[in-house]
């Protein structure tokens, strides 16, 4: 089969200015993976990285001869919005192709319009308010909270100064979130629970794999978030500190709790192909859904590949089973409405 792997080619950005280039550049870990997963399987791979302007990326797309799209496409670097517009382009142009469709990236990368969606099923997900500098004044959540920009994934500005606790903290938080990404930022209620993710295989029947956990050391320096730093700098103190331990070391009930819930919200989404789901748990132990990630990252030594390991799947066959996924005909006739749904 004739495949071309899809991804944002990295380029200069405000990422690269608040020093959060690397997370952009990781696209490339998993194009080189997929694209040695995809050949072994027998497959032609062409991986074609896409740059703006957005006119030209269209372009090249309505020039596709493909059997199938594997879509590693996370947005143009900047302008997270492009993630779903391309996956929106790709559904005009009738390919079949890996992943989520346009609508659910759209409402996924709005964490504050997931939210809602996912209150509005009946699934936990923490108090928030979205807030810049002329509304802080307005906030009514009790502390702590945690400030996040509303649409960006990977950790982006996320800090140790993330979690704040009284009123002046909160307004340089919003202050400084809505300066470097724009929007107004996502003002959340701070669970110090343990942190777990779920991730869902699609299909005819979905699929879940084993639940992992982060886990924080005691001296894990500042308040207990997966920062930037954490994520992704190994020389910084907290890099070493949080481990994502899989299969995870915890009671059969929350186990099964974070699967259902998981599930739910994968449901609640428009059940993408794959998708991770990120959970916590307060001080009395309820769990909450913190966000629904459609396309999550598909690095070898990324959660997703983890979990599908400690299911028993090779790297290898969690890509094959993404492109079988991608060619169930339900799942490529289902797409043709959904380009730009809101």
């Amino acid at each position: 089969m004739r495949i071309t792997l899809l991804y944002n080619q990295p380029s200069a950005s405000r990422y690269h200015v608040l020093g959060e280039g690397i997370a952009v550049a990781s696209v490339l870990d998993s194009v080189r993976a997929t694209h040695e997963a995809l050949e072994a399987d027998g497959h032609t791979v062409e991986a074609l990285g896409l740059a703006p302007p957005y006119s030209q990326a269209v372009g090249t797309l309505r020039r596709l001869n493909s059997d199938l799209v594997f879509n590693l496409f996370e947005g143009f670097d900047g302008c997270p919005d492009s993630e779903w517009m391309i996956a929106g382009e790709l559904e005009h142009t009738g390919l079949p192709f890996t992943g989520a469709s346009s609508s659910t990236l759209a409402l996924c990368l709005d964490k504050a319009r997931c939210k809602d969606r996912l209150a509005g099923r009946g699934i936990p997900t923490p108090a928030y308010q979205l807030l810049g500098p002329g509304t802080v004044a307005s906030f009514y959540l009790g502390f702590p909270v945690i400030v996040k920009p509303v649409k960006e994934d990977a950790s982006h500005g996320c800090t140790s100064d993330s979690v704040v606790s009284t009123a002046p903290a909160l307004g340089r938080r919003v202050e400084l979130v809505t300066a470097w990404y724009g929007d107004p930022a996502l003002v959340e209620v701070y669970l110090d629970g343990r942190e777990f993710s779920v991730t869902v295989l699609g299909g005819q029947t979905p699929r879940v794999l084993p639940l992992s956990e982060m886990v924080y050391a005691p001296d894990y320096p500042g308040p207990r978030v997966l920062t930037f730093a954490a994520k992704w700098l190994p020389d910084d103190p907290a890099y070493a500190r949080v481990l994502p331990v899989c299969p995870a070391q915890a009671p059969e009930g929350i186990c099964r709790e974070a699967e259902r819930l998981a599930l739910e919200a994968y449901h609640a989404v428009g059940d993408p192909d794959y998708a991770r789901v990120d959970l916590r748990n307060d001080a009395a132990g309820q769990l909450f859904v913190l966000e629904v990630n459609p396309n999550p990252d598909l690095s070898p030594d990324a959660g997703l590949a983890c979990q599908a390991k400690a299911a028993g799947m090779s790297y290898s066959n969690l890509i094959n089973t993404i492109v079988e996924l991608a060619l169930e005909e339900r799942k490529s006739v289902g797409r043709q409405s959904t380009a730009y749904a809101t």
